[in-house]
């Protein structure tokens, strides 16, 4: 636990729900946690009691997986030990991102035995994205293929095996996401949903993803942040190739701000990591950390014009993988693109095709 952590409660300390099991963390919420092929190994989920328009009693089911054999198994023995025989009555996914959305297809329509046949909820921006990724295309998606290897090359990767892995990841997406469903049911910001007992407010974020949907319920005061708030890193903020001159570091402080009024008392359950009280102190820690890191990338580009390359070994100071790289570079440029829209430094494309920043001259 690093220093940071400490200033947090770790409300159930170093409790962890087994793969294919569950774990109660408030009143009819339930905690379950699922692997990932990845270095940030896990995700949390998470199976609140429902009941239908009827009143006959079921289950939400929040964030999903990927699609992998492992993850369905797990999900089979959910099913089958801990539903109470009761159906699940929709599906909530914060995100498109493979890790949330994954499996969204499968569980709506209730698994390998097709138990049920539910909607999917999901914000406009990320129901949207998630079939534009899913539907592949000759580019790829942002997580590969030769749009993101061109846009990665322009902003100064310019190892060859590592852009020719790039190209040949152009089925990623689609390979952890195969299919959507094909229509659901939108969540906007400041809905209520009422889920159970209780009355759900949607938080909607920017900056990780496109519309990203967090939960909060006044009653319990539970935050389902998703991967807005995490509690030992910070989350993923990057500029790709869909979307090349954005700013979505700007977005994404600017979207901390809603959890603000949140009491301070908030059971946060995040998608990465463990549950945790201290809400406002992780939301000042995730501000500092960018602060910090926005500081290094300023004082770098004062001495010379810098690629989003140049800045990745700045900010990130452990050995990177490839699929670590691409999203440090995503990350390094998006805050490299917070200065150049707020016209403290502007870009320049060099013969050799890569984008640099530097400092505007007084």
């Amino acid at each position: 636990m690093n220093a940071l952590e400490h200033q947090l409660d770790y409300v159930f300390q170093d409790t962890l729900p087994a793969s294919g099991t569950t774990f109660e963390v408030a009143p009819g919420i339930f905690w379950l946690r699922m692997p990932l092929p990845f270095a940030l190994d896990h995700i949390n989920l998470w199976l609140l009691r429902d009941q239908d328009e009827n009143g006959s009693p079921g289950w939400t089911i929040i964030d999903c997986g990927i699609s992998d054999e492992t993850i369905k198994r797990h999900w089979e023995e959910i099913f089958e030990q801990h539903l109470e025989g009761l159906p699940v009555l929709r599906v909530i996914c914060t995100h498109f991102h493979p890790d949330h959305l994954g499996l969204a297809d499968w569980l709506t329509r209730g698994g390998d035995k097709a138990r049920w046949n539910v909607r999917l909820w999901m914000t406009l921006g990320e129901y949207t994205m998630g079939r534009v990724q899913a539907a592949g295309t000759a580019q790829g998606s942002s997580a590969g293929g030769e749009a993101a290897a061109q846009h990665f090359a322009s902003h100064g990767l310019t190892d060859p095996e590592g852009l020719a892995q790039i190209r040949e990841r152009a089925g990623y997406f689609t390979r952890l996401v195969p299919s959507m469903p094909p229509a659901y049911r939108r969540l906007r910001e400041g809905n209520f949903v009422t889920i159970g007992a209780h009355s759900w407010q949607v938080i909607t974020g920017y900056g990780h993803s496109t519309e990203h949907c967090a939960l909060y319920c006044e009653e319990l005061k539970v935050l389902i942040s998703g991967d807005m708030v995490l509690p030992r890193i910070s989350t993923n903020i990057s500029v790709f190739d869909i979307e090349p001159e954005s700013n979505p570091l700007a977005l994404y402080l600017e979207s901390l701000e809603r959890y603000e009024p949140l009491p301070t008392d908030t059971l946060t359950l995040p998608s990465h990591g463990k549950p945790f009280r201290g809400l406002q102190t992780r939301l000042q820690q995730l501000r500092e950390h960018h602060v910090a890191r926005l500081a290094e990338v300023r004082e770098a580009c004062a001495v010379a014009p810098q690629s989003a390359a140049d800045i990745v070994p700045v900010m990130f100071k452990r050995k990177l993988d490839l699929h670590q790289m691409t999203f440090a570079l995503g990350e390094a440029l998006a805050h490299l693109h917070l200065f150049w829209h707020a016209g403290e430094l502007k870009r320049t494309k060099g013969e050799d095709g890569v984008w640099r920043f530097g400092v505007v001259a007084d």
